[in-house]
Parts: structure tokens; sequence; C-alpha cells
């Protein structure tokens, strides 16, 4: 057995254990304990806490010192809250899932379905993505979860499980557009996240706090080559443990002569993910690097880390 095996089965056992006690704490014990998880690292990970402020501090340059490290602050918190509801995904019945979850936009989805092409559903590391991806198929035909493998098999197998527990299916990597493409035709729904850098050259950049961002462009490949509707979608926390699904108007395309329609749709998908993380600036992960400027190094931090960089579109 290697010193890597060792360490994921370490992982494997902290996170049982944790979902052990997740487990049998009431909503709001589990709640408390997500964020008194998140605040600890905010203590103790100092890499990723000034990685967080120095973003902050340059997407809000209106905003002074103290507010970035709160808004860091808050971050952390809220993603040791979603650490924790992932957990506790794994631990409910999908009735008591239905029953903490309101919807808006509803209508958005159905219209987008009955085009008979598939639906493209996008979002990114904000609010509750997890959530809503298990929430999704109680109410709507399952979903396609382009997603990457964890480097830790043990973790991976426990994540993919979570996901498909509804009924959803996990796309990897390779074969990934293929699949992707033949669900689409099915009129199924596919589902990405937009808002990690990836390597150059499988990326277009585009805008994000007004600075250029190296943005996959599966999503915009997908939908011109298919004609699918582009449909953004949000999870966002409420009171009391509850869960808003919001499922947004579907982006609308590039015209016929846009000069590179590719990354004008991909501009216009992270437009609409910029707008929710200025409402709500703790929701979105800051400890991620999303500016790298030259510097492709990869990050660890509150949750396992993936096996390669984000993937862009695949012939």
């Amino acid at each position: 057995m290697t010193v890597t095996d060792l360490r994921h089965r370490a992982e494997y056992a902290v996170v049982l254990a944790l979902r052990a006690v997740v487990a049998v704490l009431p909503d709001a014990g589990a709640r408390a304990l997500g964020t008194l998880m998140g605040l600890a690292f905010y203590l103790v990970d100092h890499r990723h806490r000034r990685v967080a402020v120095q973003q902050l501090r340059s997407a809000f340059p209106t905003r002074s010192a103290a507010e970035c490290r709160a808004i860091a602050r808050a971050t952390f918190a809220h993603f040791g809250r979603l650490l924790v509801s992932v957990l506790r995904l794994s631990t409910i019945q999908p009735d008591q899932l239905r029953a903490q979850v309101e919807i808006e936009g509803e209508n958005h989805l159905r219209e987008a379905l009955a085009l008979g092409r598939g639906v493209l559903v996008v979002t990114g590391h904000f609010g509750l993505w997890e959530v809503q991806g298990v929430a999704h198929p109680l109410f709507w035909p399952r979903m396609n979860v382009l997603a990457r493998p964890l480097d830790n098999p043990y973790l991976q197998r426990f994540l993919e499980r979570t996901r498909e527990s509804t009924g959803n299916r996990v796309v990897y990597r390779q074969g990934g557009l293929r699949r992707a493409l033949r669900a689409l035709s099915a009129n199924e729904t596919v589902a990405m996240l937009i808002d990690q850098h990836i390597q150059p050259s499988n990326a277009v950049f585009v805008d994000f706090f007004n600075r250029p961002a190296a943005t996959t462009t599966a999503a915009a490949v997908l939908a011109i080559r298919t004609g699918a509707p582009l449909v953004p979608i949000f999870a966002l926390p409420l009171p009391g443990g509850r869960v808003r699904l919001v499922y947004e108007h579907p982006v609308l395309p590039p015209p016929p002569d846009a000069a590179d329609p590719v990354a004008e749709l991909t501009q216009r998908c992270t437009d609409v993910l910029e707008m929710y993380v200025r409402r709500h600036p703790h929701l979105w992960l800051w400890m991620h690097r999303r500016w790298r400027d030259g510097d492709d190094r990869g990050d660890r931090g509150m949750f396992p880390k993936a096996a390669g960089e984000v993937e862009g579109a695949e012939s």
C-alpha cells in the first residue's frame, strides 16, 4: 500500500466519520457544525484565505480591506455548510429533500425542454450547486452532469453515488462530449460548471469582474452545434435550511454574423454568473484562483482535489 493510498483512505475515513455525525444532528446543529468547520479553515488555511481576500479586493475595488476580509470569512463559513450539506444528502430520503426546496423560474426549464433539442444548464461553484444537482431529478427528468473525477478514488465513488442517488448520470471527460450530444439529441438535460480556470489551449478568455479569465468553451460549442437552449441555474440558501432553486431565462444566442459566436455566448453565460456573484459574493468560491496570470499551479482547499484541469470542449 502506497503513501498516497494511505492518505486517500485516511481522508475517506474522516469523511465517513463526519457523515455519521451529520446524520444524527438536527438540521440546525448540522449547519452550525458546517459554519464552525468553515471558520476553522479560515483561521488555519492562510494561503487560501490570502487568495480569497486578494481576489475580492480586485473584483470589488471600492470595498475596503476589512469588507473584503469579512466576505472571505463568510465565504469559508458558507463552504463549510455546503460540505455538510453534501454529506447530509447521502443520509436523507428524497421526500425530505423535496420538502426543503422551493423553485423559481420552473417555466424557463419547461419551455426549453418543450423545444425538443435538449437543454444545457450552466452554473458555477456558487451557492448550493451540489444540492441543486441532486434535487433536480425530483421535479424533472434526470440531468447528465459533466464532471471531473477526484484524485481520491474512495471519495470519488462516494461523491458519484451521492450525485446519482436521485437518478442523475455523471459524465466524465473521456468521451464526454459525445455522450452529451447523445443526451441532448434525446431531449435530456446536460449540466456543467463554467467558472474554473482551464488550460488556455481549451479555453476562451472572457471578462469576469473586468478581468480576462480562461473559461471552458464546452457549453457554447454544444449550444451552437445542437441549438439546445442554455439555461443558467443557481441554488440559494434560505433561512431554516431551505433552498431556492433558480432557473433563469435562457441565454440569448449570438447573432448569425457574430465574429466569434463561441466567445460571445461564453461571455453572456459568464455575465449571468457574475450578476449572481455580485448579489451574493460570499456564496462563490473565492479560494479558487480564477485568474492565473500565467501561473497554472494547482490548489488544494476545503474540498477534495480533482484530477487534472477543468476540461474544455472535446472533439
